[in-house]
């Protein structure tokens, strides 16, 4: 567990998420459960960091609730730089663009920012933590949204890239389609 989790809740507590609703439950309970599942898979500190504000500037489905961009910097400095900008660009990504780089064996991998329409590279370490974050997001909440459907390719080829762990949950979480799921 990283030694700062509790000021990382604290300041989100601080700036309102556990009033926003999110998936059958708390955005901030959400966002907690991703920080979880990523300390279950083993990913590094600042995967699970990022995985705790993965949606923080809001993302292209997302938009209940958006730290502006401004402060970007503020929140570099609580959970550092290479967590925030993973957390950044899976909030900035068009998702399309993001997908494309799954048949891509190596990098660089370009995804376009949805917001200022320019080009984001990203290495294939960065690439592959991206997709950690961003299926283990889909894992946590899926069995509540019931959005079977959504992006299910994307999501598998996610899996399949990362293994290991993320393959099983991926396996899992698809096992639970059409059962109701409590929050």
């Amino acid at each position: 567990m990283h030694r700062n989790l509790k000021e990382m809740t604290d300041y989100l507590r601080g700036i309102g998420i556990d009033a926003v609703a999110h998936t059958n439950k708390t955005y901030l309970a959400h966002l907690v459960g991703v920080y979880r599942d990523l300390e279950r898979w083993q990913a590094s500190d600042d995967v699970c960091r990022a995985g705790l504000f993965h949606s923080i500037y809001g993302t292209e489905l997302f938009q209940g609730f958006k730290l502006p961009f401004e402060r970007r910097a503020e929140l570099r400095q609580l959970i550092g730089e290479r967590a925030e900008l993973l957390a950044y660009v899976n909030c900035v990504m068009d998702r399309a663009s993001f997908d494309l780089g799954l048949e891509q064996p190596d990098g660089p991998y370009r995804i376009r920012n949805r917001v200022t329409d320019e080009t984001i590279e990203l290495s294939r370490a960065d690439y592959d933590d991206l997709c950690r974050v961003h299926l283990c997001d889909w894992a946590e909440q899926l069995p509540r949204s019931q959005r079977w459907d959504y992006r299910q390719s994307a999501y598998r080829r996610m899996a399949e890239r990362l293994g290991g762990v993320a393959l099983a949950a991926y396996r899992q979480v698809r096992a639970l389609e059409g059962q109701q799921v409590p929050g």
